[in-house]
């Protein structure tokens, strides 16, 4: 792999250890001009230390990476005023108003007079945060802080767009209102590099990739990784099973021989059956029992699912050769 013009970012290899602790290692990925990528995985699976690498702020032990075409690595500076960032927590000027947190870091980034205006205009109007110019950045709500924050790291008009969690602890409505923001900036060319705990926002993303104890376990596009073979092994269906009494029901089915997995969905029941496990027999071992049975049909994985299978498959001990 290396610099490509029609990916935005292109990792090889990528691995840093601290001592004798590796964080990262030998991660490998690319992402297309425009793309909106997931980053998943658990805390402390080396997501952030990812990150701190490709924005230059911290040096790889091994590996390389290029960023708009220019290598990381060798040219860390240069890649600077082509990204833009936000936190996970809210790391503006709270005693500052919107406007004065905006004209702040358009300074920082080099912008001034006609250019700063013309910028400072058009980053308020993107995110909608012009009605609240005057306020406080301090007494924002939490949605409105991420536009904040968005708006600042658009300033300099940046080819890549790091996010950090950036709906962690806002309201489900702020969320789909932030998400619509990000889909029109990728539509727009920006490439967006989200990191999330939430599924259903990995489901929105183009790209995936899913982090855990420091590798690479999976990466590439939502439904590709849904058909991999891993995830629903042959011989084997997925189901949604839908009681009144579902927390029971789960506690049943994971006892019933044929039933490979059982998770609850919401209300609902995910379960991976073997074949030889037929629908009649788990309608009728449910129906059998007070749990107020109601419906059952058979659904695809989510990435959810994925992710679960691939850990465990991950975590599973190596089988002792004789």
């Amino acid at each position: 792999m290396s610099g490509t013009p029609e990916n935005a970012i292109v990792v090889e290899g990528l691995t840093r250890r601290f001592g004798a602790f590796t964080a990262v290692d030998s991660v490998s990925f690319e992402i297309g001009r425009g793309e909106i990528f997931g980053f998943l995985g658990p805390n402390g699976s080396g997501k952030s230390t990812v990150i701190r690498m490709l924005c230059g702020l911290l040096a790889p032990s091994a590996g390389q990476a290029w960023l708009d075409g220019i290598n990381v690595v060798k040219s860390p500076e240069a890649i600077k005023e082509r990204i833009g960032y936000t936190s996970q927590k809210f790391s503006l000027y709270e005693d500052l108003t919107v406007d004065e947190n905006i004209r702040f870091f358009g300074r920082i980034y080099g912008l001034s007079g006609a250019q700063l205006n013309s910028r400072r205009d058009a980053v308020m109007g993107m995110v909608g945060i012009e009605p609240y110019s005057s306020r406080l950045a301090g007494r924002l709500s939490g949605g409105w802080k991420q536009r904040l924050a968005v708006a600042c790291a658009l300033l300099h008009e940046p080819k890549i767009v790091f996010l950090d969690e950036p709906t962690a602890g806002i309201d489900p409505v702020a969320r789909r209102d932030l998400w619509d923001l990000l889909f029109r900036m990728s539509s727009a060319g920006t490439t967006l590099f989200v990191t999330t705990h939430y599924m259903d926002e990995a489901e929105r993303c183009t790209h995936v990739g899913y982090i855990h104890m420091s590798r690479l376990i999976v990466c590439g596009y939502p439904h590709e990784l849904k058909e991999m073979p891993e995830v629903t092994p042959n011989g084997h269906r997925r189901l949604e099973i839908v009681c009144e009494e579902s927390r029971r029901a789960l506690e049943f089915l994971r006892t019933v021989p044929g039933v490979a997995d059982a998770t609850l969905f919401g209300q609902s029941i995910h379960c991976l059956l073997l074949d030889s496990l037929t629908d009649e027999e788990v309608v009728s071992e449910l129906k059998s029992r007070d749990f107020g049975f109601q419906e059952m049909r058979e659904i695809a994985p989510s990435l959810e699912d994925v992710f679960v299978m691939l850990t465990r498959k991950r975590a599973m001990p190596e089988p002792v050769k004789g």
